[in-house]
């Protein structure tokens, strides 16, 4: 099957998505086995720099893989940690992790379940829907609601267990996933505890991009044309996938795409479910990427309180502002933790400025 990528219009977008960090790829048509593939199979060496460690295992750690349920009866994939020194005869407290956007558990979820496992929680990744081993047809698709349902499903899985105490769960959202967390929370009081990392506001990030940059008649070229090509598929045609890392660098690359494909699109981070192609990997569906135009997670954040957040950034993150703003939003109990030289891909993975301790006692003391 070919696949269509931003031909035409996809080029005036391609500054927008940049823009927002999520970057575009105007490669025409393609199959999974064309030119644009062949040029992803020889990745450049990235940065392990400050223990890049994205696929860390311990050997103090079990991982089952496992599915359950959401309330729509799609099935969401999760890898489940639980210490070796765990007393299964206790309750204990556990903690949800969410991927970044585009992305699935095996990069960076998977490593902070692994961490957070280490210092005694009961923890859970998970793909959220249409994305890694998860359900959700097509494949890359966006559905805030469904992402942040993935949460509260991933709750009630968790909450079902004899060893997790009900009243002891908490969540990590990294990346897009600290979006959807948020939007979550607000609904669901038996998560007691949140933590965002390099968060994006998914909803801000589509509508205004980084630093409020679009404008108006931007953001309503890019829906006309997504409306546009809702007729086209209806039709039969092939799915056009937008947003994403770029598969192949040269000097006009922007640094912040940059900044994604040393992770993305090397072997510090890339992974292809089977779900998937490498040529697919972190592009979402042009007609449903709209969908977060719809997406306002930081609306009604106080009502989160008396739950406590902590939003953690890098002082170099260029998605800083929307920590910053949701700090600002949001009621007491809150804390805003700005890590020293860390930017936001940083976060996913280098061990070494990932506040560990931080984010420990903030777990250890909320739940």
């Amino acid at each position: 099957m070919h696949t269509l990528f931003n031909p035409g219009a996809a080029n005036d977008r391609r500054d927008f998505l940049v823009k927002t960090g999520t970057g575009a790829i105007a490669l025409g048509v393609l199959s999974a086995t064309g030119g644009a593939a062949l040029a992803a199979d020889a990745p450049a060496v990235p940065d392990m720099s400050n223990g890049a460690n994205n696929f860390y295992t311990s050997d103090r750690v079990t991982v089952q893989k496992v599915r359950f349920k959401n309330q729509y009866q799609m099935v969401v994939a999760g890898n489940l940690f639980t210490p070796k020194n765990l007393d299964r005869s206790k309750t204990s407290a556990a903690l949800v992790v969410g991927h970044p956007m585009g992305a699935v558990k095996e990069q960076s979820a998977n490593l902070y379940a692994t961490k957070m496992a280490e210092q005694g929680f009961v923890t859970l990744s998970l793909d959220l829907p249409f994305w890694g081993e998860s359900d959700g047809q097509p494949r890359n698709a966006v559905a805030p609601d469904l992402y942040a349902e993935s949460f509260s499903a991933a709750v009630d899985y968790l909450g079902s267990q004899p060893f997790v105490d009900r009243q002891r769960m908490g969540a990590i959202g990294v990346c897009g996933s600290g979006s959807f967390v948020i939007s979550a929370a607000k609904i669901d009081p038996r998560m007691k505890a949140i933590a965002t990392v390099s968060m994006y506001d998914m909803g801000a990030a589509n509508r205004d991009a980084l630093n409020h940059s679009q404008t108006l008649a931007q953001r309503k070229a890019i829906m006309a044309e997504a409306a546009e090509q809702r007729y086209a598929e209806f039709a039969g045609a092939p799915t056009r996938y937008t947003g994403g890392t770029e598969h192949v660098l040269n000097d006009q690359t922007h640094p912040i795409q940059r900044e994604f494909y040393d992770f993305y699109r090397t072997p510090r981070g890339e992974y292809t479910p089977q779900s998937s192609t490498r040529l697919l990997t972190t592009h979402p569906t042009l007609t449903s990427n709209v969908k977060f135009m719809n997406f306002y997670p930081f609306n009604d954040i106080e009502t989160i309180s008396p739950r406590p957040l902590l939003f953690i950034t890098g002082d170099q993150a260029h998605s800083k502002e929307f920590s910053e703003r949701a700090y600002q939003l949001a009621a007491e109990p809150k804390e805003l933790h700005i890590v020293p030289g860390a930017g936001h891909v940083d976060l996913y993975d280098r061990v070494h400025l990932i506040p560990w301790s931080k984010l420990t006692a903030f777990f250890q003391r909320t739940l």
